[in-house]
Formats: structure tokens, C-alpha cells, sequence
């Protein structure tokens, strides 16, 4: 077995909702991101000052702790070991995770008279058009200056989840759900709004919700 190999089979081990790099001492050899967390790191990347990975690899011991949005653009927590051959430093194995939601319940969005805040329970989906974030309640829409992935961190993971590069979509607003074609699905929200799920998102789609 060849080690990309081999590193594909370790990143079978992990949960989907965690992304798994693994680096040389300097730089990243392989990264598996998950559905949740995407660092966009590649594979020849350079391992970046103020990482849990520079880190591990600096100090040559464990380390778990979170990292601010400074860094790749996005918060996340997570817990880097480094490994040895022989006595010599050779790299290092980093798990990373989405931040849980920050606590909050609602989500204020601006319309063209203002801005309304409005519960979570309430937003339908949010969608990605015209470079902006648009958020859908009952009756009500506006925008939004946080990402589609910022949000991901934010929304209460046990009620929304990302279906396609430019969705997010809350479980409990889907009254139906329909096959497409490549094994992709189109759900229907109770206000009638048709949004696809994405073919990279359809298993994870399915995995989440047990169908």
C-alpha cells in the first residue's frame, strides 16, 4: 500500500465533520476536509506561523486549543501530534473541528427599511447570490455580511445544514424531499422554494438525516 494510500484509509477513521491534515516539518503531504471545516489548505502548502500544527511541531508535543479566525479565515479548534522515525522529527498528524455555535439565537439581517432581527427557528435557508448572503425567514428576507461558512459556525448544527456550495438550508422547513439526477436531490421548503442538494454534499446530505 502506497502512503497516499494509507493516509486515505486514517482519514476513514475520523467522523466526516472533521478535516485531517498531515505534514512533513514543513509543509502539509495530505488534507481531507470535511463538510463542516474547510482550512483550503493543500497539499505542498507551507505550514503557517500561529497553527496548531506549527505548534506541535515546535514544542514536539500534543496540542489542542482553538484558533482564531486570523489565521485561515475562520475559527476552529483542534489537536496536532507529532510523530518520530528513529529518534528524528518527521511531521505531524492534525484533527481539526468546526467551532459549536457561539450561544446566539438570532440572526439580524437589513432590508431596504432597516434591519430585523429574527430567531433561528425561523430562517428557512440562507443562500449565496449577487457575492452577498441572503437569509429567508417567514415573510421576510434580507442580507447578511457574514459567509455561508461563517454561519456555519454560528447556526445550531442540530437543525442546519449546508446542501450546496451556495445553501444552507434548516431541517425542519423541508416538507419534502425529491431525487434528481446524479444521485442528487431537490428539497422543497414549506413556503414551496425548490433548493438543490449538490452531488459533493449528497452523502453527507443523506448521512445526517438517515435516508
Amino acid at each position: 500500500m502506497d502512503n497516499l494510500s494509507l493516509l486515505n484509509v486514517i482519514g476513514e477513521l475520523f467522523s466526516d465533520e472533521i478535516s485531517i491534515a498531515v505534514s512533513n516539518t514543513k509543509e502539509y503531504i495530505y488534507y481531507r476536509p470535511s463538510k463542516r471545516i474547510d482550512l483550503k489548505v493543500n497539499p505542498g502548502d507551507p505550514i503557517k506561523e500561529g497553527t496548531i500544527t506549527y505548534k506541535a511541531l515546535t514544542t514536539r508535543q500534543k496540542v489542542s486549543e482553538f484558533i482564531d479566525r486570523e489565521v485561515y479565515g475562520v475559527p476552529y479548534h483542534g489537536m496536532a501530534v507529532p510523530f518520530q522515525y528513529g529518534g528524528s522529527l518527521e511531521g505531524c498528524v492534525t484533527a481539526v473541528y468546526p467551532v459549536l455555535t457561539e450561544g446566539k439565537s438570532a440572526v439580524t439581517v437589513k432590508t431596504n427599511d432597516g434591519w430585523i432581527p429574527f430567531s433561528f427557528e425561523k430562517v428557512k435557508y440562507l443562500e449565496v447570490k449577487d457575492r452577498k448572503t441572503h437569509v429567508y425567514a417567514d415573510g421576510i428576507s434580507g442580507t447578511h455580511k457574514d459567509t455561508l461558512q461563517e454561519f456555519e459556525y454560528l447556526l445550531p448544527r442540530d437543525s442546519f445544514i449546508r446542501c450546496h456550495r451556495s445553501f444552507i438550508v434548516n431541517v425542519h422547513h423541508i416538507q419534502a424531499i425529491y431525487p434528481d439526477t446524479h444521485s442528487t436531490f431537490v428539497l422543497e421548503m414549506n413556503d414551496h422554494t425548490r433548493i438543490p442538494v449538490s452531488q459533493s454534499y449528497s452523502s453527507y446530505f443523506r448521512k445526517l438525516l438517515g435516508f
